[in-house]
């Protein structure tokens, strides 16, 4: 089986997907690191292709736009791998400007001058914790004057709100350095790594991607009062969920295609496989069974870069699957086409 690796194979990839659907896909794609934005490929133990000129940094700059062409998100959802919650979804309520945390630390000062403007949306943000609730799982908002807790494995542990590196770093090269026409939110993992439970957390807002018609209001009576209550019948959201198939920082070997062990080449392309099944229930036992992997422990010495592959497949669920790129330990893979 072969998947797209080149600049040419994946924009074929990108150009085969079907503009405008019923339903928009939901994906998983390689957030990278502070280096795919670095003014020059410094010293650093990622590979050059996790640099500003390379692979990666090329495949999102082909992919942010082809994603506001085909689909004109009316909204976008984001899962990033550094922002964990136990048994709670955390949802970005930021108002008119999302903040930015910068979680990473040891860079040089051009890292911590960084900026990405965006917009948040409190019906957007309330939504999915209606969503959420919908599904039998709690949620609550996040606003600008509270810590997001834990992130992403960081020590120390990062405090503050705002979108972490594996938002703001990946979006800036997808969409340019500012969005004001399409609001963004963020939502938490599951922290516990477990795939079926973070197949859930992405399954609770697949209702999102949907376009059924126009938003209708309706009036109704409560004693001794009416209220006007919104109900959601165009949804048209872009679910994205970002993360690493390989992430282990104790062994920067493994980040290298060429140098990486035999066990982690061979779980990397497993993945691809796995995620490609055509039947549902042969996917998701295929794709949970990855953490069995005899490279699974090599690539992952914790499971938070790899557990939003479950949460963008949760979201895609019902349809067909396309990998689009296939760079090695930052994929991209389009579920629920």
């Amino acid at each position: 089986m072969s998947f797209p690796k080149t600049q040419n194979e994946w924009r074929m990839a990108l150009d085969s997907l079907p503009p405008t659907p019923e339903k928009i896909p939901a994906f998983f794609f390689g957030h990278g690191s502070p280096m795919l934005i670095a003014r020059q490929d410094l010293n650093s133990p990622m590979p050059i292709a996790m640099g500003s000129e390379g692979d990666l940094a090329k495949f999102l700059r082909d992919f942010g736009p082809a994603l506001r062409a085909k689909y004109k998100p009316k909204g976008i959802v984001v899962f990033s791998a550094h922002w964990e919650t136990i048994g709670a979804r955390h949802v970005t309520d930021y108002g008119d400007k999302n903040p930015l945390l910068m979680d990473y630390f040891g860079f040089e000062p051009y890292f911590y001058q960084q900026t990405f403007e965006s917009k948040g949306d409190r019906a957007l943000a309330e939504r999915l914790v209606q969503l959420y609730k919908e599904a039998g799982q709690k949620a609550k908002l996040s606003g600008v004057r509270e810590s997001r807790g834990w992130d992403g494995r960081t020590s120390p542990p990062s405090q503050g709100p705002g979108f972490d590196h594996g938002v703001f770093v990946p979006f800036k090269l997808m969409f340019g350095d500012k969005v004001d026409d399409v609001p963004i939110v963020q939502v938490s993992i599951e922290r516990s790594g477990d795939p079926e439970q973070n197949w859930a957390v992405g399954k609770a807002v697949s209702k999102l991607r949907s376009v059924f018609g126009p938003t209708i209001y309706v009036r109704t009576f409560i004693e001794p009062t009416y209220l006007m209550s919104r109900i959601h019948r165009e949804e048209g959201i872009l679910i994205l969920a970002g993360g690493l198939t390989v992430h282990n920082l104790r062994d920067p070997r493994q980040f290298s295609e060429k140098a990486a062990s035999p066990n982690v080449k061979m779980f990397d392309q497993a993945i691809t496989v796995a995620a490609s099944q055509s039947q549902l229930d042969e996917r998701k036992q295929s794709m949970f069974n990855l953490v069995k992997h005899d490279g699974f422990a090599q690539a992952h010495p914790s499971a938070e870069h790899f557990v939003p592959l479950y949460v963008a497949a949760g979201a895609g669920e019902e349809g067909g699957v396309q990998v689009i790129s296939a760079i090695y330990s930052a994929p991209t893979i389009a579920f629920g086409i």
